[in-house]
């Protein structure tokens, strides 16, 4: 008969263990930090020992804590392999979030080619900027904006993003036509978040005078160069994000001048995830489009 301690503080003191912060693994297992605390106490007790030093707010693991995490996520991600392969029978559909921007100017328009390859996968998008917690198995892959460091997770680079100007090309003409930088002092500015993009950019292009107060805003980067495409004003498009309208000519660079972004795409997902060929499949495709 095994000897095995309550499932549920298991699952507390990995993804505490994991995280090294109680509020962030009651978010990822949707309890509260109160619930965290009480099966982390539950577990020392069962085992007679201390698995984690509290000092302060800041959260330590002791040294029999960190020789138990790396065993326990072992047996946790067997677990998850084991429910999958038990799943795949079913033709489970492949579930991903995306970011709502990437979604609708990247992915999409380039998704029918997996379907045409990959005609016995059933692919459900949920377009959302909103944080995602693997652990509910909501989702078996996302993709995301960030430097490419999610606790506990892979996360494999679609394309690094660089900004710069785009405009309808009927706005390069005007009035007032737009010849060099300093001429942006006379159009609309369309801005995304965050705002502070088309600082940074004049300050690499060495303009001065915009006023960074004036123009349109929009809380998604699609939006505004849906804007740009209407001949609304100037945005400082996310290249990665504009690349057909750029081939296309719906939007032209009225200048050469590109600011690399500190955050890039990234398709995230739990290592045991590509344990499902259809989502190993999927990745393998998504890295040869990028």
């Amino acid at each position: 008969m095994r000897r095995l301690p309550p499932l549920g503080a298991l699952r507390a003191f990995e993804a505490a263990a994991k995280h090294l912060s109680f509020t962030r693994a009651a978010a990822e297992l949707c309890v509260t930090q109160a619930a965290i605390s009480h099966q982390i106490r539950q577990l020392e007790d069962w085992l007679g020992t201390r698995l984690f030093e509290r000092r302060g707010h800041a959260l330590k693991l002791t040294a029999k804590g960190e020789a138990y995490l790396p065993e326990l996520a072992s047996a946790f991600d067997r677990i998850a392999t084991a429910t999958v392969r038990l799943m795949e029978p079913d033709a489970r559909p492949l579930r991903i979030t995306v970011l709502p921007s990437f979604a609708s100017r990247w992915l999409v328009p380039r998704l029918e080619a997996f379907r045409a390859l990959h005609p016995e996968i059933e692919v459900r998008l949920d377009s959302s900027a909103d944080v995602w917690a693997f652990a509910t198995e909501r989702f078996d892959l996302a993709i995301r904006s960030g430097l490419g460091k999610w606790t506990g997770l892979r996360a494999d680079l679609i394309a690094r993003e660089t900004l710069s100007p785009v405009c309808s090309p009927k706005l390069l003409d005007g009035p007032p036509a737009i010849h060099v930088p300093a001429d942006l002092r006379y159009v609309r500015l369309l801005h995304d978040t965050p705002r502070q993009g088309w600082q940074r950019w004049c300050d690499e292009a060495g303009v001065n005078g915009l006023d960074m107060d004036a123009g349109a805003s929009f809380n998604d980067a699609s939006l505004a160069l849906q804007a740009a495409v209407d001949g609304q004003g100037v945005a400082l498009g996310r290249l990665t994000l504009a690349q057909d309208e750029l081939r296309s000519g719906r939007l032209v660079k009225p200048f050469d001048i590109a600011l690399p972004n500190d955050f890039s795409y990234w398709l995230v997902y739990p290592p045991a995830a590509l344990n499902r060929p259809n989502a190993d499949a999927f990745r393998t495709w998504l890295l040869s489009q990028a």
